[in-house]
């Protein structure tokens, strides 16, 4: 084992328990990150944007392995299992974690593009809603939230706007 300074690590966590982990290794000195998004829910009507894990059940812990004492990071609270062999814990190159960390915006969430990568006229099935599994027409995206779909009801094509996030290829 060659002493290298800090490097990045991954922690497999139990089950919507990476706060928990998160706490627990920080209060035994051990340096984390946890990167989280932005998700639109919908539920009962509502739409909500929470924040979650980009990764579920996993997080990034840095660890110096030739000083710190890295073993007691299986038996904490959250924590599943450290990413590695039965010796050692694999290290993560150091640019994953760098370059998720450049992606945050001001208050630390990781923005996602969204693109839609439809052409005009490809076939598209709408996933949810009033229309759930019907097929259309790729007609655009009027705004950044909307898709317009055309969509073949009561013998013509009709043009509706539909979520973005409820359609997909056909």
């Amino acid at each position: 084992m060659i002493a290298t300074g800090p490097r990045w690590y991954v922690v497999q966590t139990q089950a919507n328990a990476e706060h928990k982990a998160v706490a627990h290794l920080g209060r035994q000195g051990f340096m984390t990150y946890l990167p989280r998004y932005l998700k639109r829910r919908r539920h009962a009507r509502r739409v909500e944007i929470i924040p979650r894990p980009l990764f579920p059940r996993y997080l990034f812990v840095s660890i110096d392995v030739g000083v710190q004492r890295w073993r007691s990071i299986y038996s904490t609270v959250g924590v599943s299992t450290l990413l590695g062999t039965t010796d050692e814990p694999l290290p993560v190159a150091g640019e994953v974690v760098e370059t998720l960390k450049c992606r945050e915006d001001g208050a630390g969430f990781v923005k996602l593009e969204q693109r839609l990568h439809f052409s005009m006229g490809q076939k598209i099935r709408v996933l949810e809603g009033v229309f759930a599994d019907l097929l259309g027409l790729y007609d655009g995206m009027p705004d950044r939230d909307r898709v317009a779909v055309l969509l073949d009801l009561l013998g013509r094509k009709v043009r509706v706007l539909v979520d973005a996030e409820a359609v997909a290829a056909a």
